[in-house]
């Protein structure tokens, strides 16, 4: 009877957790939209681009395949990269000025905790994101796909999301709370363009299309050219490995960034 007892207690504990972990994610969600500035740049801004952009030339044809698909893969990777960094970096440096990791400290909640419920919320967001492009693009576009194409394109970009959001965890720990969107932005807006998100890589100028291949944003891109049939050949295992050694990088120095920000504020 004891070990059912105990059984039972554990798992109540586990339940509780769980929904602890719930609604922490539930709260940075409505945290991030209630900010204007993700609310443009987040979900508004990629399809704007789209609409701005992609319509005009969306029956043509770009790197031999539906310009409408092509930009898709685009805008989207554009769309997840600014998710990622707006959503936790800006979110974190923000938290950091005012003082509220402190009060954390006298609450249960474990640093794990939190960051593990920022990530899941910057997946969910970016999953908002990109469904408000792609459905713009299904129904005012009227770019098709099967049903299966349009959840692996959705699938591909929120994996290659994953090295942003460790790269926002670094600004986050890093920057403070009015430079944190200044610094997102000069990241994220060049890198967008030095990748081809905007201008095929093709058409860059030689010098930027000899950077391309290193970018992490790069590589978020050829994820969904190669799915549709105009990536660089190189195959997506390689693209994935590129973005997994940008994550762990990435991860490394937000671990740093976060050791060297607890050690100045509670040493």
């Amino acid at each position: 009877m004891n070990h059912v007892i105990v059984h039972d207690a554990d798992v109540d504990a586990g339940i509780g957790r769980l929904s602890a972990l719930a609604y922490l994610i539930y709260a940075e969600i409505v945290k991030v939209v209630r900010v204007p500035m993700f609310l443009i740049f987040g979900l508004a801004f990629p399809t704007l681009l789209f609409a701005l952009f992609g319509l005009p030339s969306v029956d043509q044809t770009q790197s031999g395949i539906n310009a409408g698909r092509f930009m898709m893969a685009s805008f989207g990777t554009y769309a997840v990269m600014g998710v990622a960094l707006l959503s936790v970096g800006v979110s974190i440096a923000s938290e950091r000025g005012m003082g509220w990791y402190r009060l954390l400290r006298a609450t249960p909640i474990r640093p794990m905790h939190l960051f593990t419920a920022k990530i899941a919320a910057a997946v969910l967001l970016g999953l908002a994101s990109l469904l408000v492009l792609y459905l713009f693009a299904a129904l005012v576009g009227h770019v098709r796909m099967g049903t299966a194409s349009w959840c692996a394109m959705v699938g591909l970009l929120l994996i290659g999301m994953i090295p942003f959001i460790a790269l926002g965890l670094w600004i986050g720990h890093t920057a403070g709370p009015t430079t944190a969107p200044a610094i997102a932005n000069l990241i994220y807006l060049p890198l967008a363009f030095a990748s081809g998100l905007f201008i095929p890589v093709e058409h860059l100028p030689a010098t930027i299309r000899g950077i391309s291949p290193f970018l992490p944003s790069y590589h978020i891109a050829q994820l969904g050219w190669t799915f549709l049939g105009a990536g660089d050949r190189v195959g997506m295992p390689t693209h994935l490995l590129w973005l997994a050694g940008y994550t762990a990088l990435f991860l490394a120095l937000a671990r740093w960034a976060y050791r060297r920000d607890e050690h100045a504020t509670f040493s």
